[in-house]
């Protein structure tokens, strides 16, 4: 990032290391999934291929990242164990959580219609994420047990509910009808009243499903008279258990034992205080200014691979802006986002209550209906182009505890945006002019913001004439003011609307303009 004086404000940015021996479990469950099931009108009490898409998600993550060596999944959670001693991404919690429920959400989105061929995807999917840190194998032994009880609890309850609905009680009705019974007894209406052995359920809605890595054997090609030659690789494969935290099934896989560690027991009883471990979360500190920041992963690739034109790609551009739009829209807490190439900062209300301020929820939901908001409205953006694989982001949320430290971190990012520009213009004028990227590399080193100018100038170019979206990045926020339309798509009938505009952030002017943005004088109707 490019040096300023703004540059203090990165000492706000807490560090979030996971700490060796704790070993990482990422979980990742839908956000508003019920109702998500019920426009797309899966059926009840399970659909079988929106299970097989959920599995493939998880298989796609574990492929993608070969530190997570298990996972398990039922309705529409999974979670993800990383082996013991894993360094991905120096163990920093927002890196995991951020990048796992993103690439987890673009493949959910892009395999949609693989799964689901003559259903339309009527609006986008997006999922939260949480850390889980397990200081023993013991801890990781209980949480597997405790998420399989859960499986099991929850699809007896709903198996009995769906069918008493099918027979005509409404669902108030039904809810009664269940309300305080145990196990046994649901076992037993579902046999006399129903004809249904719960047991002969399909295992995949009783038990889940896990996904593991094992040294397999595997054809990889085959000699001229025909005979295979094989070698052993690492294969993400599928198992199922009535009880997946057993010692038994644990320990038989030699993979799993060196990994994670062997379980010496069986757990007959869930300890309460472990389950009251897994569901802590940190709280973002009160009265603070949160900014969440989306960031491209790999998105230097990505370019290169979508052929992205260089420096700035107008249609790219656009298509973050949308896509942050959009989050403004669907997150009422947001008063103000500020993007440039594949980065976009978002700030919440002061007062800001969502998700009671935990981080990870916060920035799960927001990265992960971002990441969704991207593939959806890639063809709106390039209807010519091909999205050949699914993007992902990271993300972080960061506390500012004052106005004037806000818009330091403000002024910050746009002053990145225009010395990283100018640098970046300059440096593809002169790849596109002949030079090697190394000799244009060396050419550009330790030179000053006017002898870039001069640079452009003496090629044609006035650095100060290119786009403002290029050279000042873009503004999202709601106009009080009047209703003036987006510039890239808006909702009619709306009374305020969600402006996309390129200003200079770093000067009092806008700011005195739009007074309510930072004033929270305005919150748009349905703000709670």
């Amino acid at each position: 990032m490019a040096n300023s004086k703004y540059e203090y404000v990165k000492s706000f940015e807490a560090q979030d290391k996971i700490m060796l021996p704790n070993l990482i479990v990422a979980r990742i469950d839908g956000r508003n999934f019920r109702r998500f099931s019920e426009i797309h009108q899966f059926e009840k009490p399970n659909d079988r291929r929106a299970l097989k898409l959920m599995k493939a998600c998880a298989a796609a993550l574990m492929e993608e990242y070969p530190d997570i060596v298990f996972s398990y999944g039922f309705s529409d959670e999974y979670s993800f164990v990383f082996k013991k001693d894993s360094k991905f991404y120096q163990r920093r919690e927002s890196k995991i959580l951020s990048l796992l429920v993103s690439f987890f959400t673009a493949v959910y989105t892009m395999k949609w219609t693989e799964f689901f061929p003559h259903q339309d995807l009527l609006y986008v999917p997006s999922f939260h994420a949480q850390i889980i840190r397990c200081p023993t194998v013991e801890v990781l032994q209980t949480y597997l047990a405790w998420r399989q009880n859960n499986c099991h609890l929850n699809n007896q309850f709903d198996t009995c509910f769906w069918k008493l609905v099918e027979i005509g009680k409404n669902e108030n009705e039904a809810h009664e009808i269940l309300k305080g019974t145990q196990k046994q007894e649901r076992n037993e209406l579902l046999f006399q009243q129903f004809g249904v052995n719960y047991k002969n359920i399909h295992p995949m809605f009783r038990q889940g499903t896990c996904l593991f890595k094992a040294q397999v054997e595997d054809v990889i090609k085959y000699k001229e008279n025909g005979d295979p030659v094989k070698r052993l690789r690492r294969k993400v494969i599928k198992v199922r258990s009535e009880n997946i935290a057993s010692k038994n099934l644990w320990n038989q896989h030699p993979c799993l034992v060196k990994e994670l560690g062997s379980f010496d027991q069986d757990i007959h009883k869930i300890r309460p205080e472990y389950v009251e471990s897994f569901h802590f979360m940190d709280q973002l500190l009160p009265s603070t200014w949160i900014v969440v920041r989306i960031d491209g992963c790999h998105f230097h690739r990505f370019s290169d691979i979508h052929a992205f034109e260089k420096p700035n790609d107008e249609q790219a551009l656009n298509l973050m802006n949308s896509c942050a739009a959009a989050v403004v829209e669907e997150f009422k807490d947001v008063i103000f986002a500020y993007g440039v190439s594949d980065e976009y900062s978002f700030v919440l209300n002061k007062e800001s209550k969502l998700y009671e301020r935990h981080a990870s929820g916060i920035v799960s939901a927001m990265l992960s209906f971002f990441s969704s908001m991207y593939i959806r409205k890639w063809n709106d953006l390039f209807p010519q182009k091909e999205l050949r694989y699914p993007p992902s982001f990271d993300g972080r949320a960061v506390c500012y505890p004052s106005m004037e430290i806000l818009r330091d971190y403000l002024s910050w990012r746009q002053v990145d945006c225009h010395i990283n520009n100018q640098y970046n213009t300059c440096f593809w004028m002169l790849v596109k002019s002949g030079k090697g990227k190394r000799e244009a590399q060396n050419y550009l080193k330790g030179t000053q913001t006017h002898e870039k100018n001069d640079l452009l100038m003496q090629h044609g170019i006035d650095y100060n004439a290119l786009p403002d979206m290029f050279r000042r990045g873009s503004c999202v926020f709601w106009d009080e003011e009047n209703n003036e339309p987006m510039e890239v798509g808006s909702k009619e009938g709306s009374r305020k609307t969600i402006v996309i505009k390129h200003c200079n952030i770093i000067e009092d002017t806008f700011w005195e303009v739009h007074p309510w943005i930072l004033n929270n004088k305005y919150l748009p109707k349905g703000h709670c």
